[in-house]
């Protein structure tokens, strides 16, 4: 056979392949939105979708169209502690954690660390093995290479970086499912339904979230921050040629090869203005 027509056969099955693939995606994320649908409509009673959560949280809940991480520092001082702010959607997973921390803020703000390895450990529980979570620093989860979403942080208002605040919130958004046609395809983002997390039930990543967030707080007060650091860094995806290390304020520092004793850092805070996963023109996670 001529090379030209094997490179024609070729390059036609891999356009085969692709349009096969995308049909699953399609067929995949409706089943998944129909199901979340059918699911919605019938539970209406709110002790239907009443959360499992250990004993230390009390939840809140909110319609679809509220903002869990806004509401969560609306009450966090009055609410206290453990107030877990989620909202009733079915395309995403939506929530926010009252904390009350005993560090200085600029040691507290690792606590996005904590809530970064949760949600992965989460995800993790329900995810196809072949289908790898990472991160990007310092705020994005990844789903085989795709935006799923990610954590954020608020501190009280006029907390200062030497004193402990009255409060942090921490908020995670997670796509699980997103309506798409045929043809459809996505430059930055995924969903859920779309990496084969079919007729997944969001509470259940949520209540598998509040307890892996439980063992992440204690293992950080145990074996110290190298501890929940490690776990972050184990995840965080591999740049050429550079080694990464977390400092104890949370900021990223970077030894690039061969000279390993030139130290670039990149500060927590400034990182965490602009949520990175986020898209503003959405308000949802980078599709």
């Amino acid at each position: 056979m001529p090379s030209h027509e094997q490179s024609r056969i070729v390059r036609v099955g891999a356009v085969m392949g692709r349009v096969i693939q995308m049909k699953l995606n399609y067929e995949r994320s409706c089943r998944c939105l129909r199901h979340l649908v059918d699911k919605r409509k019938m539970n209406t009673n709110s002790d239907i979708q009443a959360l499992d959560l250990p004993t230390v949280y009390h939840a809140i809940a909110l319609r679809e169209y509220r903002d869990a991480f806004t509401h969560a520092q609306a009450v966090a001082a009055d609410e206290g502690a453990g107030t877990l702010v989620w909202v009733r959607r079915f395309d995403t997973i939506e929530f926010a954690v009252v904390l009350e921390p005993e560090q200085k803020l600029s040691q507290a703000r690792c606590a996005l660390y904590a809530g970064m390895n949760a949600a992965a450990d989460a995800l993790g529980t329900y995810c196809p093995p072949e289908k790898p979570i990472e991160f990007a620093w310092p705020d994005t989860i990844m789903l085989d290479g795709g935006i799923i979403g990610g954590c954020r942080l608020a501190a009280a208002p006029g907390a200062a970086e030497d004193a402990i605040p009255d409060w942090l919130v921490l908020g995670v958004n997670l796509r699980s499912v997103v309506e798409v046609t045929i043809d459809q395809t996505f430059d930055r983002g995924t969903s859920l339904s779309t990496e084969g997390f079919e007729m997944m039930d969001g509470n259940k990543i949520i209540e598998s979230f509040s307890r892996h967030l439980m063992a992440a707080f204690d293992g950080w007060k145990a074996g110290g921050f190298k501890t929940l650091a490690d776990r972050y860094l184990a995840r965080l995806q591999v740049a050429k040629s550079v080694r990464r290390g977390l400092d104890v304020n949370g900021d990223l520092l970077e030894r690039r090869l061969p000279d390993l004793k030139q130290i670039t850092r990149q500060p927590l805070t400034a990182a965490l203005a602009v949520p990175q996963w986020l898209d503003p023109a959405t308000g949802e996670p980078w599709m």
